[in-house]
């Protein structure tokens, strides 16, 4: 019977605990292909689970910030998707590449054409954006989720720092620092790849060096023991032949 408590209040413990971190785990949010560096361009993608068990997600309607607006938004085709882009008139207009721009967009709409995300399974939406800004660490995008039984949850509460997660999350996109050298982790890597194919190339050289030199060595020794035995052997021929002359 102690047992029998002990497993059931196991099982209630466990339950309660699943209960209180499925909500953290659930809600939509974004992030980068690799990183989202400060003036440089980012493929991110909106990660949209669904949380329900008795209605697929049929629309996903993303905003974009208009305190820092983006010149370029570019949305990757996604099967079974459709997707509207919305532009907003700048109050500020934006210059990019010399040219200036008086919109920007404002919100992407993903459309499900068949039955959209079913329950227990999630979607990403890739979005190339850019050029990012320098003068924050971080980017807020407000989302609506819709269900197909028309229940819409907003994903609109904005995190604040030493404050609890709120219950429907807006996805941020953290900044990371601008790339010195303009090319990011490409050119890390590819230096990287230089100086290892320069370190590859050197040591199969001084291996090759070794290798050589250890033959040469090699060769040496054993025809300097041919020699010695061939010596001794012509020396134990000569003592025999001289021993048989004297007998």
């Amino acid at each position: 019977m102690k047992a029998s408590r002990i497993a059931a209040a196991g099982a209630v413990a466990g339950a309660a605990v699943l209960a209180v971190s499925t909500p953290c785990f659930a809600h939509v949010s974004v992030q980068p292909e690799g990183e989202a560096a400060k003036g440089g361009y980012a493929v991110v993608g909106f990660k949209v689970p669904n949380e329900r068990d008795n209605a697929s997600t049929t629309k996903v309607e993303v905003t974009f910030p208009t305190d820092h607006p983006l010149a370029s938004v570019m949305p990757q085709p996604v099967d079974g998707w459709d997707i509207k882009v919305t532009k907003s008139r700048l109050a500020k207009p934006l210059e990019m590449h010399g040219k200036k721009i008086d919109e920007a967009v404002s919100k992407v709409t993903w459309t499900a054409k068949g039955d959209g995300i079913q329950p227990g399974f999630f979607q990403k939406f890739p979005v190339s954006v850019g050029t990012l800004p320098e003068d924050t660490d971080e980017l807020v995008f407000k989302a609506l989720q819709t269900y197909s039984n028309k229940e819409v949850v907003r994903w609109i509460e904005v995190p604040q720092d030493g404050q609890e997660e709120p219950d429907n999350p807006a996805p941020v996109l953290a900044l990371s620092a601008p790339a010195e050298d303009g090319h990011g982790h490409g050119a890390a890597a590819d230096d990287k790849a230089s100086g290892d194919t320069e370190n590859t190339s050197a040591q199969t050289s001084a291996a090759a060096d070794d290798d050589g030199s250890g033959g040469t060595d090699t060769t040496a020794r054993v025809l300097g023991v041919v020699g010695i035995v061939v010596g001794a052997a012509g020396v134990a021929y000569g003592v025999l032949a001289g021993r048989r002359r004297t007998a």
